[in-house]
């Protein structure tokens, strides 16, 4: 055969090769939007459990939520045998102060939420709130649960 007949040869396979399989111009989707239903639910199910997980009985208020800012939330909490948890980890009572000074140089904001079991003394979660703001933190939340009777709520007897 010559050079001829072969690059007409060549030609007519490639053209044969086109009729036959048009390539494929579309994008399959499907695996996509079942991965991301697969991580959408993962997602939901472990949201709840990335809340601080210090058990405390929240007293109730009638107060209304904080708005919410771009930080993670720091959180101090009171347990009912008065250990002094930030996040997730025991502090000393007389670490307390110089660990909220070095937690409030890293931040930029200086809001922090202080979680108290109801069993706790009141004269103890005042003292927590001075160590606080000897911290650096000025912006100090008190959380509670909902549904708490309003101050108008109250019946005299």
């Amino acid at each position: 055969m010559s050079a001829t007949a072969n690059l007409k040869n060549l030609k007519q396979s490639r053209r044969r090769y086109s009729r036959r399989s048009v390539p494929m111009s579309e994008i399959n989707v499907t695996p996509f939007v079942d991965v991301m239903l697969v991580l959408l639910i993962i997602f939901m199910v472990a949201a709840p459990m990335l809340t601080v997980g210090v058990d405390v009985e929240l007293p109730k208020s009638a107060a209304n939520a904080l708005e919410t800012e771009n930080e993670e939330p720091l959180t101090i909490t009171i347990t009912k045998e008065g250990e002094i948890v930030l996040q997730t980890s025991t502090i000393p009572r007389e670490q307390l102060i110089t660990r909220l000074q070095g937690v409030a140089a890293e931040r930029a904001s200086n809001r922090i939420f202080l979680r108290a079991d109801g069993a706790v003394q009141y004269e103890f979660v005042m003292q927590i709130m001075g160590a606080l703001n000897a911290g650096g933190f000025q912006d100090i939340g008190l959380v509670t649960d909902i549904g708490g009777p309003a101050l108008n709520d109250v019946s005299e007897e």
